[in-house]
């Protein structure tokens, strides 16, 4: 597989998702971004805002196994990853493999359960793995993790984490449609029957695990000369650099944005990284890895705006 057909694929995984969700087209794009970098996504937004539904019908044109979790505040880990339940008419042990056990894994209202149970992802997330009773179990290379929240202003929420926040690769912050989206979306969804069975609108896999691997290797060898290593390496050491920020980017944060911005590169039909793949990806991949400073949270600031001041500072190579 070459760009091209990486191309080709994304912009077909587009059309059938387009098929049911009316714009979102950079929820969309940075989806398939996440995709072909091997990794994961935040999508952040009130209620209503096709958060969940977006990424089912995502799961749905890739074509891949797909499991879903609801998370609540009762959620248990073993919930989550399974666990060896014990037979009394064999007398053993049997394996009850967790929802996790997918390669498209949609965690909705992730910050629903307390930290115990988030915890349980941190290992699947980083290592396509999960441990339980002494024993590691593999969920393959494309094993990706679709997370949905509201805003920590709402009631009922519990912030994740910082190991697990680092954890994903971009955060994303679902916005509400404009005026003439929201027309069409009451066109398309306000009549007939209320059935949210996404199967009426007709979404075909355009994809399958082989493919993706394929996919995969092929964003892996999109060429990330040193000029743009370098550029990137400066952005994440000016987050921690910064007065406005109490806390940087980690060193994964550099990886994860070149390998961010090699997929971009690929969704663009070209085989080599420019300076704007990581100016647009900055933000997204940057803005749930640093922790404001008490000033600048008194001053209103917001974490979105430095980090687009930073990339503004931060000279790109020519």
């Amino acid at each position: 597989m070459n760009v091209d057909e990486v191309k080709a694929l994304a912009t077909a995984i587009r059309e059938e998702v387009a098929k049911a969700i009316t714009g979102q087209r950079d929820t969309v794009d940075l989806m398939l971004t996440a995709l072909f970098a091997g990794g994961h996504i935040l999508l952040e937004g009130p209620p209503g805002t096709a958060k969940t539904m977006t990424a089912r019908c995502f799961a749905q044109a890739l074509g891949v196994a797909y499991g879903r979790i609801q998370f609540t505040p009762d959620l248990m880990p073993g919930d989550i990853v399974g666990s060896n339940i014990y037979n009394f008419q064999t007398g053993q042990f049997t394996l009850t493999r967790g929802p996790i056990f997918c390669d498209l894994l949609l965690a909705d209202e992730i910050n629903r359960t307390p930290p115990k149970t988030q915890a349980a992802l941190l290992e699947a997330m980083q290592e396509h793995a999960v441990t339980f009773d002494g024993t590691t179990h593999s969920l393959g290379k494309n094993f990706m993790v679709v997370a949905t929240q509201n805003p920590i202003e709402h009631q009922g929420v519990y912030p994740l984490p910082e190991a697990q926040l680092d954890r994903f690769l971009f955060k994303h912050r679902v916005s509400y449609p404009d005026a003439q989206e929201e027309r069409a979306i009451i066109v398309h969804h306000g009549g007939g029957s209320a059935s949210h069975n996404i199967e009426q609108y007709g979404i075909t896999a355009r994809t399958d695990r082989k493919t993706l691997e394929a996919a995969l290797a092929t964003v892996g060898g999109v060429t990330l000369v040193d000029d743009v290593v370098g550029y990137i390496a400066a952005l994440v050491r000016g987050t921690r650099e910064s007065p406005d920020l109490e806390v940087g980017a980690s060193p994964r944060a550099g990886a994860m944005l070149a390998r961010a911005a090699r997929a971009r590169a690929a969704l663009d039909g070209r085989n080599y990284v420019i300076p704007d793949d990581v100016k647009a990806l900055a933000v997204p991949a940057l803005r749930h890895r640093v922790i404001l400073s008490p000033a600048a949270q008194i001053d209103g600031r917001l974490v979105e705006q430095i980090v687009s001041d930073l990339v503004d500072q931060t000279e790109a190579p020519r």
